[in-house]
């Protein structure tokens, strides 16, 4: 009889210190004491914080009469921040009536086979349950804590993880739905089940299970078979538009957030893409007077930010001081998923903004290869010039715009992407997410295939090759697949040289037909003689074709046969209540081989009247241009025998005394100086330059380069190759080669160079 006393009160005391090791001490999730208490302290000397509260506390009080279960957050942290049962009980009323509700299922998404019965509006409201239950707990009797727990697992958390990651009745994969919705419906199911964790074990269970898995969404490495996308680019960032990386990250982050909070010194795996996030989205925006803006690839807008997971990013460890920058350049409320300091969460989570730099310690350029994105600007203040290039991925919420650009410049995005509209509207399939709606080549009336939207990434395009030289910028997009169906190349090279940009279009299709240039212009535009001159505000900026044919002059189209002619095309705008104009220029001819180079001026002032001078010029095998501005003189040159249509013969041209086998090539040099002299010089996609015998540049690879030499310093970028050796006509006293110092090597006049990057 002892014996089986003694088994009882052993089986007994294992039992509850079994339950004492999985409870969670409340609040512990999200508004924590120790967030409450940090932000009181911090708002005594930080108006911006103190008028965040008065905002809080006012919705706070409007919800005591309005009761919305969406806005339950406002209510529980000013309990929080009072200890008043007034917000408390509310918060009971709302919760105790709420887990009577038999259903939060969405009638469309129950219909589906198998049945959806978990959405991303079931999501939203877990949270909201989450962190107001986790609050008020200790205020409820132990009944009506049950009474709240089986309500919520049966109406939220069990369709939630059962439906997303718990067996036997999960019904989705990483590969079918492993975008924002896996994080947000996932992730704030498993949020709710770890705040009622202590009243039901299967509750618990399912946060444990959520916690183990959260890191194979971060790695996800794509689906050959399906052509989905892997989730995140090995240096960051998301292909799914800044809205939703923005969005997807979050949700992820607020649940492995509460998870830490309430497991104090719980050992997790480690998330690396966590330390990428941050740099990811202040490379993609764009500082300027006003609202900061992102580029707006995809169903995004040009005002979402990546402020609310950078912030959970920065409080979970990645104390990154460019978060500090970029939330300074965030105006309040811009981005409604936003956490501005008005909000719970920005009221708690926002870090100490007065260490933020003045500017990112970022690079001016970066590419993101995985997903196909690049930006490229000429500083970090505000009002500068960015282009954003894409030529990634077209499913899902990256739209059909391989090879597109946006220019911002002077606080505009002078040259636009067209945006987006709700999904249920037929322009948003029709229109927005079509090649019209972007800045693409098109051919015989067509852009990118339709399948495209709805079977995958089956047809990516590419970006590769970024330089960054400072005066002298390039990267290649390669949007041939996504046109395969029309095309043979379809390759786009953004040059970047002093104040213009060069748009150089390597086209070659199946068979003789007509191309199209599409242009969205970011303001008025109007056409003069050969330009598009686009303004907005002060910024300003003209789009000239120069190949294969310039614009007719005039309005008398008839009189110029072989010029570009052009059409102004109507359009939704993206708010759905206007019309905007976008245009279109054509080549009459048909052909099936074009080199199309546009020059983009930017210009200094809306009144600028001095421009760069570019003159056409061509020899034998070569199309060019020579640009005078400011006493300078650039000489660029394009090798026509360089593009494909030679298989082993040779590319070589000869060019006012330049022998190269170079695709481009450009030079630049004091007016009235003398060419060779050039300190400046850009190759592309070339293994020789040569003149008078001598040898300027030698490479057994074709290389991308930018060479800058000034007062004895060699600064060089240079791409292409895992393995290069190459060789350059200098004599510097140092050089920096693609950003690392690194010892003069020489052999007589020539700088020699060795590289091996063995990713």
């Amino acid at each position: 009889m002892r014996k089986t006393i003694t088994t009882i009160i052993i089986t007994l005391l294992s039992l509850f210190c079994a339950s004492a090791v999985h409870a969670i001490k409340h609040p512990s999730l999200l508004f924590t004491p120790e967030r409450v208490a940090a932000a009181r302290k911090a708002m005594k000397n930080d108006t911006v914080l103190a008028n965040g509260w008065k905002s809080i506390k006012a919705e706070a009080d409007n919800q005591r009469l309005k009761g919305d279960l969406r806005r339950l957050e406002y209510l529980a942290l000013a309990y929080m921040m009072t200890d008043s049962s007034k917000y408390a009980d509310k918060i009971k009323e709302i919760l105790l009536n709420t887990a009577k509700v038999k259903s939060w299922g969405d009638r469309e998404m129950l219909a589906r086979n198998p049945a959806w019965r978990s959405e991303l509006q079931m999501a939203h409201k877990s949270f909201q349950v989450a962190v107001a239950y986790d609050v008020i707990y200790n205020k409820l009797t132990p009944a009506e804590r049950m009474e709240i727990a089986r309500g919520m697992y049966d109406l939220a958390i069990e369709p939630l993880l059962g439906d997303w990651i718990l067996e036997p009745t999960r019904i989705h994969s990483l590969n079918s739905m492993g975008h924002n919705w896996w994080t947000s419906c996932a992730g704030m199911g498993g949020l709710l089940a770890l705040s009622v964790s202590n009243e039901l074990p299967e509750a618990r269970k399912g946060a444990e299970a959520l916690i183990e898995v959260l890191p194979e969404w971060f790695d996800f490495a794509g689906d050959v078979l399906q052509r989905k996308p892997k989730t995140f680019d090995e240096s960051g960032g998301m292909y799914e538009s800044i809205n939703y990386a923005s969005f997807g990250v979050c949700e992820a982050l607020l649940f492995r957030m509460a998870w830490l909070n309430s497991h104090p010194g719980a050992k997790i795996d480690d998330i690396p893409h966590i330390h990428l996030i941050s740099d990811f989205f202040v490379n993609v925006c764009y500082p300027r007077s006003g609202q900061l803006y992102s580029i707006n690839f995809g169903d995004s807008h040009k005002n979402v930010t990546g402020e609310s997971s950078m912030i959970l990013a920065y409080q979970m460890g990645d104390e990154n001081p460019n978060t500090l920058w970029y939330i300074n350049q965030i105006e309040p409320g811009q981005h409604r998923e936003g956490y501005p300091r008005n909000t719970p969460m920005g009221f708690l989570y926002t870090p100490d903004l007065s260490k933020a730099p003045s500017t990112p310690n970022l690079s001016n350029s970066r590419l993101w290869k995985d997903f196909g994105w690049a930006t490229m600007r000429d500083s970090w203040h505000k009002n500068a010039t960015m282009l954003a290039v894409k030529s990634g991925m077209t499913w899902n919420h990256s739209h059909a715009d391989a090879n597109s650009l946006i220019l911002f410049h002077k606080g505009v995005d002078i040259i636009k992407d067209a945006g987006n509209c709700s999904y249920a509207k037929p322009q948003y399939r029709n229109y927005f997410f079509q090649s019209d709606a972007h800045n693409v080549v098109k051919f015989n009336g067509e852009g990118q295939s339709r399948h495209q939207q709805y079977h995958g990434t089956m047809l990516p395009g590419s970006m590769s090759n970024l330089l960054d030289g400072g005066n002298i910028k390039y990267v290649l997009a390669d949007g041939t697949v996504p046109m395969s169906q029309w095309m043979i190349r379809n390759f786009r090279h953004f040059l970047w040289i002093d104040n213009v940009i060069y748009v150089i279009d390597d086209l070659l299709s199946h068979e003789p037909g007509k191309f199209e240039w599409i242009w969205h212009p970011g303001g008025d535009a109007v056409k003069r003689g050969f330009d598009l001159e686009i303004t907005n505000g002060n910024s300003s900026a003209l789009i000239r074709p120069l190949y294969p044919r310039q614009l007719a002059y005039s309005d008398f189209v008839h009189d110029y046969p072989d010029d570009l002619y052009w059409e102004v095309h109507e359009a939704p705008a993206e708010n759905m209540q206007d019309t905007e104009k976008y245009w279109s220029f054509h080549l009459p001819g048909i052909t099936d081989r074009v080199k199309g180079v546009t020059a983009i001026i930017l210009k200094d002032s809306v009144t600028q009247e001095e421009l760069p001078v570019i003159t056409r010029r061509e020899g034998k095998d070569w199309i060019g241009l020579q640009v005078k501005h400011n006493g300078k003189v650039t000489d660029l040159y394009i090798n026509q025998l360089a593009d494909g249509r030679l298989m082993h013969l040779n590319s070589w041209i000869e060019a006012d005394g330049w022998s190269t086998d170079a695709y481009m090539l450009a030079v630049s040099y004091p007016e009235g100086s003398n060419p060779a002299d050039a300190k400046e010089i850009f190759i592309g996609h070339g293994s020789a330059l040569r003149r008078n015998g001598d040898v300027y540049f030698s490479s057994l690879s074709k290389l991308n380069l930018i060479a800058d030499e000034n007062d004895g310093k060699l600064d060089i970028q240079v791409t292409g190759q895992p393995r290069i050796n190459l060789k350059l006509k200098s004599s510097p006293s140092s050089l920096t080669v693609n950003g690392i110092n690194t010892p003069v090597k020489k052999t007589g006049n020539l700088v020699n160079i060795k590289l091996y990057n063995k990713k």
